[in-house]
């Protein structure tokens, strides 16, 4: 989640002729992956709002120490996975078994997977942190909670939704076109936060009239890993963009103009 400029926006160099089959098979993969990544995310945004079921795996730990240990395991499973996949080397190493118009498309499949893993795996603990009872607050709270997730989707558009998704990689790759990168934007919320999209994670997350926990586990453990993930994705676009990029983090806050 962290990742959401871990996109390869290097030019890609003429493709050499692909067989249509391949070209069509790589379009078809790119569509797998998106198909799996919304759905993952759709899930896990309905799960934080106690509108999709979590935690219901029959393999259940009675043990308090035991289901955190678990939880905390699963975690770092999807933390791994999310910024393992997003390395250089790792993405050199996948170019050696598939094109290099998967690459986004293979993270996605795998980012659904480990958080699929870990919504139907994560161990139910009991008690409830709040909840609220007052209607005028109940709807502020579920009017947040809607704005933090239409802020991190619009978010995306803002981007390129296409090209952080995978499918415009990929449909690249089908034309037998040469890969256009996407220019780095400072557009509407990027303007003022340079990462809106987990401003808007945050938000969506956190503001819920009802908040269990079980559930307050795992958005505490989720935004220390996006707290984490965000240190090393600066250095890794300090690295990349050199001193424009510099010059974007003195202007601009991280998430909250004047406060962070």
């Amino acid at each position: 989640m962290a990742h959401e400029y871990a996109i390869d926006t290097n030019e890609i160099s003429s493709l050499p002729s692909a067989t249509v089959l391949k070209r069509v098979l790589v379009l078809l993969y790119g569509l797998l992956g998106y198909i799996a990544g919304v759905t993952a995310l759709l899930w896990f945004i309905l799960a934080m709002g106690g509108l999709a079921p979590t935690a219901f795996s029959p393999l259940q730990s009675t043990s308090t120490s035991a289901a955190i240990s678990i939880n905390v395991g699963l975690i770092v499973l999807f933390a791994l996975q999310h910024s393992v996949m997003a390395r250089p080397g790792f993405k050199a190493f996948m170019r050696r078994w598939l094109p290099q118009a998967t690459e986004r498309a293979t993270f996605l499949l795998f980012t659904a997977i480990t958080l699929i893993v870990a919504i139907v795996f994560w161990q139910p603990l009991p008690g409830v942190m709040w909840q609220v009872e007052q209607t005028a607050l109940m709807i502020g709270l579920w009017a947040l909670y809607a704005l933090g997730w239409t802020y991190l989707l619009l978010a995306t558009f803002v981007t390129n939704h296409f090209e952080l998704m995978g499918l415009r990689q990929a449909y690249f790759f089908y034309r037998n076109q040469s890969y256009r990168s996407v220019p780095f934007t400072r557009k509407f919320m990027y303007s003022y936060s340079r990462h809106p999209m987990m401003l808007g994670l945050f938000i969506g997350m956190w503001c819920v009239p009802t908040m269990s926990i079980t559930q307050f586990i795992m958005v505490s453990l989720l935004t220390l890993y996006v707290f984490i993930g965000l240190f090393f994705e600066e250095k890794d676009l300090m690295n990349e963009h050199g001193e424009s990029y510099r010059k974007y983090k003195n202007e601009v806050a991280t998430l909250i103009p004047k406060i962070y």
